[in-house]
């Protein structure tokens, strides 16, 4: 079979949002940024809606987005993932080795001038993806369980080890190499309910309805009939994140748009070089298209809301330190749906296969057109 009739198999099944993504998400940035700058006051009442420091519409958001990918999980297969040392140890080392110090490089590199935003920055590096990472694995047909796995992981690590890497960038090694220095006031507590709303709550969910909609219709009624009607959702809940975040920060980059292009050159680069070393380790252990899929979007996302969250409540809201952690998201979400295309790409080319006709692929769930 060749690999260019599954291909057109696959985008006759695109839903009319799939394939329109990269326009309505443009869309819902613009619309964001036109609310922002219309309707100043809308953006003060949704920073009002925090409990514990978590944002609820933006956490509403983020739930919707990733309760029907991890419903999507099969997690009789979680244990496969588990004892393939190759792709846990290699997520370990980009996430929290390669990641933390490639922006910590960028950031001195390409901001020197500018503590603020240099400082802003390493925070966002040292934030690592927990929530959004799983709609890009699943855009590019990556293994789920793989990710569930890798988020899950990311999550007890930047529990235990955010703090400590903050003391070590910020403070510890600028003094070592005789750079400036700053102090990171982290509340570990904090991140722990950050990791419990944004992973915890939709991963429970989704483990729930797949253990009870197998229990009671069996599987093939929960992935043939259930899977299909929520899986919009997902992208659903991704654009209404969009529109809330350049929103609330429309006018903060509407009236700094230098500011804004010299904290996205850094942004950029560390972006596509976290996804490209992920691809080129998956490609050179043999990790197969989905996992190394997989681990190239954990290494490449990030935690903005954690990001946001610690730059805020240390810095303050006005700060420049704020500001980098707001536009981490403003570029990652644009740039990560590119390098989704990227993928799709990269499977036929570097991996001489066609990623929508695996078996249960990521994407089955979002891509296709309800049967109802």
């Amino acid at each position: 079979m060749s690999n260019q009739a599954p291909h057109h198999g696959a985008t006759r099944r695109l839903s009319s949002l799939d394939r329109w993504l990269p326009a309505w998400i443009v869309l819902a940035m613009l619309a964001g940024l036109v609310l922002g700058r219309a309707a100043p006051a809308l953006a003060v009442g949704i920073t009002r809606l925090e409990v514990g420091g978590i944002s609820v519409p933006i956490g509403v958001g983020l739930l919707v987005m990733m309760y029907p990918v991890l419903a999507k999980v099969r997690y009789d297969r979680v244990t496969a993932v588990t004892g393939d040392t190759r792709l846990l140890l290699s997520s370990l080392v980009l996430n929290w080795v390669v990641g933390p110090a490639l922006m910590f490089a960028l950031a001195w590199a390409l901001l020197p001038d500018l503590p603020e935003y240099r400082t802003g920055l390493i925070v966002v590096g040292l934030a690592r993806c927990i929530a959004m990472v799983v709609i890009w694995n699943d855009l590019a047909c990556g293994d789920r369980e793989a990710a569930a796995v890798l988020v899950a992981i990311n999550s007890v690590f930047q529990v235990v080890a955010f703090a400590g890497l903050g003391w070590f960038y910020l403070t510890a090694l600028p003094a070592w190499l005789g750079l400036d220095t700053q102090g990171l006031d982290v509340s570990v507590g904090q991140i722990a309910i950050n990791v419990l709303v944004f992973l915890g709550v939709p991963l429970v969910a989704g483990f729930a309805s797949r253990a009870l909609g197998e229990r009671l219709r069996g599987r093939a009624w929960y992935e043939d009939a259930f899977l299909p009607r929520i899986g919009p959702w997902a992208l659903y809940g991704l654009l209404f994140t969009i529109v809330l975040l350049f929103a609330l920060q429309g006018d903060a980059v509407t009236r700094n748009p230098l500011d804004v292009a010299r904290i996205a050159v850094p942004l950029l680069a560390y972006f596509a070089l976290m996804w490209g070393a992920g691809m080129v380790t998956g490609r050179a252990l043999r990790l197969g298209y989905a996992r190394t899929t997989t681990l190239a979007f954990t290494a490449a996302g990030n935690n903005f809301e954690l990001a946001i969250a610690v730059a805020i409540g240390t810095f303050g809201v006005t700060s420049g330190q704020a500001l980098a952690g707001v536009v981490g998201p403003l570029i990652e979400v644009p740039v990560l749906v590119g390098l989704v295309y990227v993928s799709l790409w990269a499977a036929r080319r570097w991996f001489a296969t066609d990623p929508y006709s695996t078996v249960g692929s990521s994407a089955a769930g979002i891509r296709e057109e309800s049967r109802a």
